[in-house]
Formats: C-alpha cells, sequence, structure tokens
C-alpha cells in the first residue's frame, strides 16, 4: 500500500455545513483582526459545500448577524420573510387551526435553501483565505503516541467491493491539525467513536433522532403565499407517535414540504417516507401541490435530544460543534442559528488556547465554558422537557408544553428523560400492519423515483459503507421478530429481503444512499453502521 501523503494545518474543520463553516469563518476573523497567522481547512464529503445539505429551512438570523453583520451587502441568500405563522391540528378530514406555540413565532426569521446559505458561507470562508476541501470524505481519526486527536485521513479512493486496491487506486491523504473540529452533523460516523473512545456521553442522557422526508415543489403561481409558515401534528401520526409537517413558501413560486417522525416510534411496519406522501392526501394539503410539480427530494435524520444530551465537548486535540453535538432547538424546529453560534464559541476558545504557549495537544476547555454563558445554552435549557414530554403522547404533551412554556417558562426544577430510540420498537406480532395506498405518481410517489429526484451517485464497485456487524440479525432477528423493519424505515430504498435458493436474505442497495442515517440509528440491536463512502458519493441536492 502506498504511504498516505500529510498536509498541516492550525484547525481542520470536519464539515462544511453551517456550524463547520461558521467555525472557520470566525478563527480567521479572529486571525486578521490580531494580526496572527492561522491556517484553517474545512473538509466536506459532498461534491460540493451544500451538496449534502437538507433542512426545512427557516432561519433565525441570530448568529449569522453575530458573524456577518452585513450579511445582506454580501448578498446572503435570505430572500424570503417569514410574514405569517399557521400551526394547525390535522384529524383524517379536518384541519383545525391551533394558537401557533410561542417558541414556532417566526417574526424576523426567513425562509432559505440551507443548502444555498451554505454554499454562500463557503464563499465567505475561502474570501477570508480558509482552504475547503469538497469531495473529500474524512473516513479516519488520527491520534498521536499519547492518545490525543492529531488530525483526520481522508478515504482511499478506487478500492473494490472485497477492499482490494482497484487500476484506480488512490491513498487518501492525512491532514494533520493542532485542533481538530468536528462538525459533520447529525451522528457523525467520526463522532460516534470519539463518544467512546473519550466516553464524552457518560453522565449524559442518550441522544435521540428524528427522520425528516422532504420535497420542493413548484407550484402554481396562484397558491404560492410567500412567507407563509406552515406546521401540522396529528394526522396521519397516531396520538402516540411523536410527528408533524412544514410547509415553506418561499422564492419563485417553490414550497419545501416535509415530514419529521420521532425516530422512538413503536410499530415496525411504519414507514416515515410513506407516511409523509399520505400526508400530502389530505384535504387540506392537496390542492397547494395540484398541478404543480416536484423538483427534490431528500431525506435526514435530526439529532432532536436537546439540552441533556449534549455530550461532553472537548477532549485533546479537539471538540464538537453543530448537530454532531446536538444543539437543535427541537420546539422552534430550528438548529441552524444554535449550531452556528456553538461553532463561533469554539472557534473564540480555540483562537486563546492557539495563542497561548502550551505545549502538547490543546483541549479547548473554555470552549463549553464559554457556550454555558450565551445565549444558546439558556435557549436549549428552557425547552429541554418539550421533547421528552411527548412520550406520554400528543395531548398530554401539547398540555404540558403549555404549561411549561407560559407558566414555567421553561425553569421547571425537573429534567425529564431520554428512551433510546433503538429500544422502542415492539415486535411486528403486538402490532397492526399499516395498509398505505399506492402512489399515484402526481401527488405521491414511490421511493425510487425520489431517489432519483436527490440526484444520489456512488461508484458502484467500493466497498459496502453499511456494514453489518453480525449479517445473521437482518434474518433471524429483524425479519423474524420485526418483520424486517430496516426495508420500512429506510426512505431511499436501499435495504430489501429477498429469496435466493429458497432462503431468505438481505440485500443492500448502498447506491441508493442519501446518508439520512436512520439505519444507523433504528436497527433494534445497533446491528448496522454507517461508514464514510468515497469522497463526493451520495446525494447532490439542488435549492435544498
Amino acid at each position: 500500500m502506498s504511504e498516505r501523503e500529510s498536509m498541516d494545518f492550525d484547525v481542520v474543520v470536519v464539515g462544511g455545513g453551517p456550524s463547520g463553516l461558521a467555525t472557520a469563518i470566525r478563527l480567521r476573523q479572529l486571525a486578521m483582526e490580531q494580526g496572527a497567522d492561522l491556517t484553517v481547512c474545512v473538509l466536506e464529503k459532498g461534491s460540493e459545500v451544500g451538496a449534502h445539505i437538507l433542512s426545512g429551512a427557516v432561519i433565525e438570523p441570530r448568529a449569522l448577524n453575530e458573524l456577518l453583520p452585513d450579511w445582506k451587502d454580501r448578498g446572503a441568500p435570505l430572500h424570503t420573510p417569514v410574514s405569517k405563522d399557521r400551526f394547525v391540528f390535522l384529524t383524517e378530514k379536518r384541519a383545525i387551526p391551533f394558537i401557533t406555540p410561542p417558541q414556532m413565532h417566526n417574526e424576523g426569521n426567513y425562509i432559505i435553501s440551507l443548502g444555498n446559505f451554505c454554499r454562500w458561507l463557503g464563499e465567505q470562508a475561502e474570501a477570508l483565505e480558509v482552504e475547503v476541501y469538497a469531495g473529500f470524505a474524512a473516513a479516519e481519526i488520527l491520534y498521536d503516541d499519547a492518545g490525543a486527536v492529531m488530525g483526520v485521513a481522508t478515504g482511499d479512493m478506487g478500492r473494490l467491493k472485497d477492499g482490494s486496491e482497484g487500476p484506480n487506486f488512490e491513498v487518501g491523504m492525512e491532514l494533520h491539525a493542532k485542533q481538530t473540529v468536528f462538525a459533520e452533523g447529525c451522528r457523525g460516523s467520526l463522532t460516534k467513536q470519539l463518544f467512546e473512545r473519550f466516553d464524552l456521553r457518560d453522565g449524559v442522557e442518550p441522544q435521540v433522532y428524528g427522520i425528516g422526508i422532504k420535497e420542493l415543489w413548484e407550484v402554481e403561481p396562484a397558491k404560492h403565499q410567500p412567507g407563509l409558515v406552515t406546521h401540522t401534528v396529528g394526522w396521519p401520526m397516531d396520538m402516540k407517535t411523536y410527528g408533524g409537517s412544514f410547509q415553506y413558501h418561499f422564492e419563485e413560486n417553490l414550497v419545501s414540504v416535509g415530514y419529521v417522525i420521532g425516530l422512538d416510534y413503536a410499530n415496525p411496519y411504519l414507514s416515515p417516507f410513506d407516511e409523509m406522501q399520505r400526508f400530502k392526501t389530505h384535504p387540506s394539503v392537496r390542492d397547494t401541490f395540484a398541478g404543480g410539480k416536484r423538483i427534490a427530494y431528500g431525506a435526514r435524520a435530526i439529532s432532536a435530544g436537546g439540552f441533556q444530551s449534549i455530550p461532553k465537548l472537548t477532549f485533546a486535540g479537539g471538540l464538537i460543534v453543530g448537530d454532531a453535538a446536538g444543539f437543535l432547538n427541537v420546539p422552534k424546529i430550528k438548529g441552524t442559528h444554535t449550531g452556528m453560534k456553538s461553532g463561533m464559541t469554539a472557534a473564540e476558545a480555540i483562537f486563546e488556547e492557539l495563542q497561548s504557549d502550551n505545549a502538547g495537544a490543546i483541549e479547548a476547555r473554555g470552549y463549553p465554558e464559554k457556550l454555558e454563558r450565551s445565549w444558546v445554552w439558556d435557549e436549549l435549557y428552557r425547552e429541554r422537557n418539550i421533547k421528552p414530554a411527548f412520550h406520554w403522547g400528543l395531548l398530554p404533551a401539547m398540555a404540558y408544553s403549555g404549561i411549561d412554556s407560559l407558566l414555567l417558562r421553561g425553569k421547571a426544577p425537573w429534567t425529564l428523560h431520554h428512551r433510546p430510540d433503538h429500544t422502542t420498537v415492539k415486535p411486528a406480532a403486538d402490532c397492526q400492519p399499516i395498509d398505505y395506498p399506492k402512489p399515484d405518481g402526481e401527488l405521491t410517489f414511490d421511493k425510487l423515483s425520489s431517489v432519483f429526484l436527490s440526484n444520489t451517485n456512488h461508484e458502484e464497485e467500493q466497498p459496502c459503507h453499511l456494514t453489518l456487524k453480525d449479517d445473521t440479525i437482518p434474518v433471524a432477528l429483524n425479519l423474524e421478530k420485526y418483520a424486517g423493519l430496516e426495508q420500512r424505515y429506510c426512505p431511499a430504498g436501499v435495504y430489501e429481503f429477498i429469496e435466493t435458493d429458497g432462503k431468505m436474505q438481505l440485500q443492500i442497495n448502498a447506491q441508493n444512499c442519501v446518508h439520512c442515517k436512520t439505519c444507523d440509528i433504528k436497527d433494534p440491536s445497533q446491528n448496522i453502521t454507517w461508514v464514510t463512502p468515497e469522497g463526493s458519493g451520495g446525494p447532490n441536492y439542488p435549492n435544498m
């Protein structure tokens, strides 16, 4: 095997999302303000910055105002201010307007494409001399002799399915840094390893997740209401399953529509993808999209544990920012502003450490201390009990949320607990199968035509990036006990059970994977591990 070449930087940021780019920008701002020589690199596994970014999205510009106060003059793609909020409870046939919860008021916020926002942030970073390398997946954490993080290595290119070197093989590159920032987003594959190696989750609640299924539609002009934000709860979920929808009208006749379902759902027959399709058939929803055109599709898991699930954030040689650490404010349905602020705060702590004369690997212990003094900490603390209250069911949770938010103002003298999502699924024998209607190809669609719209592509000859710890479990446990739940929780048709020579086996269509990470989260025995495929593989989301 060829020896890997290396590059040295002061700081390497893994992930070109909002938090990673905010980290890089703030570091270079500080360096320029103080005349310091500071080299910063951002590694992004997508083919370009923004290619793998998916969110609703409504952005609260608080962190952006702090990071780049002149963002309007710089041409930031925040073009559609929110003009109206609607919050609706759905039954199967009716839509009942509710008072919008205080956390969901969006005055002063903007409807955006988060992918395009990250593309713009990437341009701002490069203008500050940040080196941005897209299409290179960080596949391995590097450690020094003392066990401290000393950087990352990108994945090899051109390996064959059996792991051997193909004719176009290229060995990965090592990127060494005094400080490595992990900004991988939800369920980062390297961040998972850090949790275990440094016991970063010791003493905190388990992280819990949701899966968001999103489509982008071009609707008829008469049906477009720029700035309209609509959220729903209720149907098609039952009263015990956490879920809700969003519809955001923005730009030229564009509507983002999506459905988020908590991955603590119990029924193995539930299919998040099909629930999203069914949602669009509601009488109050379908008319918006009738006569329109679906132009993009994607799916992504989100970290929903909130305040009590935030891990220890620092370790020798590095730290964690953004959704990799779980800074999403679930009741607000927003995490861009908190993720960016976490990156900005991390940058300030890193810069201070790099300017000191400390020998050996740096641990930026000032980062959590600064974060606890910031508005992020107070904001997440006040909302900490809302998501776990949904274990009681929708109506009790909504009642409790009102008491917690309006009367207690987030300062209840208790903190509610989470349950790991992979422990909540029930045996299929104890559950009712769900009969989903067939897609009509106009309003509702199948998985494969949806994946086509995500522009997902992987080199087919590469090793499978969805690995099984025990290849007997899918049939012996998941198919036998849970009716093969992986073929339903996956929103991209990656997993299917087929019969070969009279025996059932799991077929993994890894080329379909949109990198949502749901399988890594929901598998009951935690048998599936998602690892990085070759750099630039995966979706290429336009305007998502």
